[in-house]
């Protein structure tokens, strides 16, 4: 019922609005705003201090505050866990290289990345403990947006700053020497993912510093319908390195390597930007959309980037002994009641299963798409004196053992509102399920057995 009143709140907020409503631009052109470093690939590799022993990479996955805690879980098992290197003690969470994350993944990993080990004394009481939805719902239903320019995104960006990133900018989070954060949104026009990194900002002739991570993760977690799209204006005035590579970037060998034919769809959807006359401006909603599990993004980076050993040298890593993905999955299977009897069921159960179908089906290609590449990359990464061995870890609600603590985290729906007991028994199973994973135990015998 509560989600059905959202939706209809929102549509009356949209209906009942006097002026026509448009983006904010807050993407300034690179032209206008030239700054040194920028929060990119290049820059990252120039500023981190992780070990080469190992490569981490965290894909949090959307699912609202029940991803979002659930993810929180998995950095506090990662804290808590000490590896061995050299002849030094360190946190597994401090070796991670990269978070890539989308929709309620986004909010875990954009707060971790600004604000590092502060996320274990204040995200509960920030994020997780708070009721966003029902601040949204005030501030749509107030008579002066309905009469205003600004729309319902505005609201929840005005609500994420001041409650989670206080104005912070992408140069904030290029200060701290933490793992490189890439925020997935979904590009509507070109149908393609698109990452807020320079990299991506550079195609937009923009520069991302200046750009509001709380407006970066509203992009990523803006649900059609439910919220307008986040708009980035496609600049005119530049050409930059990113260009140039796309342009030169060879669909042969990308066909020829036997990789995901999507990547061909990606690779003509990046060039796109460069028509600026007719894609003046980008809107982006969701990332979920093109990628719910936060996994493809990266897997593009890596091959169109021009390989594993490619990125790991732009990230300024030599391969290392052991690359890690762990992937962070929040969605659900939800029992529905529509097989309880023959009476046609309402569009909302109907709509609910289509999209759980769906979804799980792209996510079980993504996965196995993933342990292929894994493979591949591992062996192309190794030599005869070094092998590289990949560990491919999923945290999920398969993994719980009890049926009826599985069912109760699988009817937790997708909203920015948990009960407390929710939150808890969330962050405790990113806990459990990390720590218990026999992947993660291989894993950490490898290191202790071997090093």
């Amino acid at each position: 019922m509560r989600l059905k009143l959202v939706a209809l709140i929102a549509l009356l907020g949209g209906g009942l609005s006097g002026c026509a409503t448009y983006g904010v631009i807050d993407n300034h052109s690179q032209t206008e705003n030239v700054t040194p470093q920028n929060y990119s690939l290049a820059n990252y590799a120039a500023e981190h201090s992780r070990s080469d022993d190992i490569t981490i990479v965290l894909a949090f996955s959307g699912g609202g505050s029940r991803a979002a805690a659930l993810s929180y879980g998995v950095l506090e098992g990662l804290r808590d866990t000490k590896i061995n290197i050299g002849d030094r003690e360190v946190r597994l969470l401090d070796e991670v290289d990269l978070i890539t994350s989308v929709s309620g993944g986004s909010f875990t990993a954009a707060y971790y990345g600004l604000h590092g080990d502060k996320i274990f004394t204040n995200f509960e009481d920030d994020f997780l403990r708070r009721d966003y939805v029902s601040e949204w719902l005030y501030g749509i239903a107030s008579p002066l947006l309905w009469f205003s320019n600004k729309g319902r995104t505005d609201i929840a960006t005005r609500i994420y700053e001041e409650r989670l990133f206080k104005g912070a900018t992408f140069a904030d989070l290029n200060q701290r020497n933490g793992p490189l954060v890439l925020i997935n949104a979904s590009d509507l026009g070109g149908g393609v993912r698109f990452s807020f990194v320079q990299e991506y900002f550079d195609l937009l002739c923009s520069n991302i510093a200046s750009y509001p991570i709380a407006r970066a993760v509203t992009a990523s977690s803006a649900v059609p319908v439910m919220l307008n799209p986040v708009v980035l204006q496609n600049h005119k005035g530049c050409y930059n390195p990113a260009q140039n590579y796309l342009e030169k970037l060879d669909e042969k060998k990308i066909k020829e390597a036997q990789l995901a034919p999507q990547l061909i769809d990606t690779l003509n959807a990046l060039r796109s930007y460069q028509n600026r006359d007719e894609r003046k401006f980008i809107h982006l909603v969701d990332g979920g959309i093109t990628d719910n599990l936060g996994l493809m993004a990266f897997y593009e980076l890596v091959e169109i980037g021009g390989g594993i050993a490619n990125f790991m040298e732009r990230i300024g890593s030599r391969p290392s002994k052991r690359l890690v993905i762990i992937s962070v999955n929040a969605s659900t299977k939800p029992r529905y009641n529509i097989e309880h009897t023959n009476k046609i069921a309402d569009i909302e159960p109907i709509i609910s299963a289509v999209t759980d179908t769906q979804l799980h089906r792209y996510n079980s290609a993504t996965i196995s798409l993933i342990r292929r590449s894994m493979e591949r990359w591992s062996e192309e990464l190794s030599t005869y004196w070094e092998p590289i061995e990949p560990f491919f870890i999923e945290i999920s609600f398969d993994g719980i053992q009890q049926e009826q603590r599985r069912v109760f985290f699988n009817q937790i729906p997708t909203s920015l509102s948990l009960s407390e007991e929710q939150a808890d028994e969330l962050t405790r199973a990113g806990v459990e399920l990390l720590q218990h994973n026999a992947e993660f135990q291989r894993l950490l015998y490898e290191i202790e057995g071997k090093d």
